[in-house]
């Protein structure tokens, strides 16, 4: 093999390995929301389900289930940076399983500027994951808070019945849900609305 072939074979090899490390990143950083999707469908690593409202349970099958409660347990964290208190209003109740409960976590800016924060969640232990379902909750979107704002945010919740034939499940009398406040450093921008587009479209006119 002469110098020449050599050397072109040594670029296309480093040229190779630079497109599959490339590959490789941009894989990893498209499986984010793909894997953060497949957890709130299967609740897998304790990750909490959405649901409509229209999932919860009606009365004939609360009755049918006769009762059974469990004891729900909040816990509040916030990350390094994060200049904020949160804190659950009740650190914990005990609802009857696929009734619809509402509760509420408070948080306060405890800088003197406008900070934005986004919510992390698990639920405890991993198996219930898959059962807890939010309808709403404040950890769905960013939320900003003005310097010095104390403002409560409400998530509204349910246990799936289908957690009494999960022979892995059934047993569960207490489930902790924990959420953990991160800083949003480029929060993500406001929609303006058409009153407001009209009326800025107005002054510049």
């Amino acid at each position: 093999m002469t110098e020449v072939t050599l050397d072109r074979a040594k670029r296309r090899t480093g040229l190779m390995a630079a497109l599959l490390a490339v590959a490789m990143i941009g894989l990893a950083y498209a499986s984010v929301p793909l894997y953060r999707l497949f957890c709130q469908a299967t609740g897998f690593g304790g990750t909490t389900g959405r649901a409509e409202a229209s999932a919860v349970p009606g009365d004939a099958t609360l009755r049918a289930l006769g009762g059974r409660t469990i004891k729900i347990r909040f816990d509040s964290n916030t990350a390094p940076g994060m200049a904020w208190t949160f804190a659950p209003r009740d650190r914990e109740t005990t609802i009857k399983i696929g009734e619809k409960r509402l509760g509420y976590f408070t948080a306060t800016n405890l800088s003197a500027t406008p900070t934005t924060g986004r919510a992390i969640f698990n639920v405890s232990p991993d198996v219930a994951g898959a059962y807890f379902r939010k309808i709403e909750c404040f950890c769905f979107t960013e939320q900003t808070l003005a310097g010095g704002e104390t403002v409560e945010m409400p998530v509204t919740y349910f246990i799936d019945p289908a957690i009494l034939d999960d022979p892995d499940a059934k047993k569960i009398d207490e489930i902790t849900l924990s959420y953990t406040f991160f800083p949003v450093d480029n929060p993500a921008a406001k929609p303006v609305s058409a009153t407001a587009s009209s009326a800025i479209s107005r002054n510049r006119g």
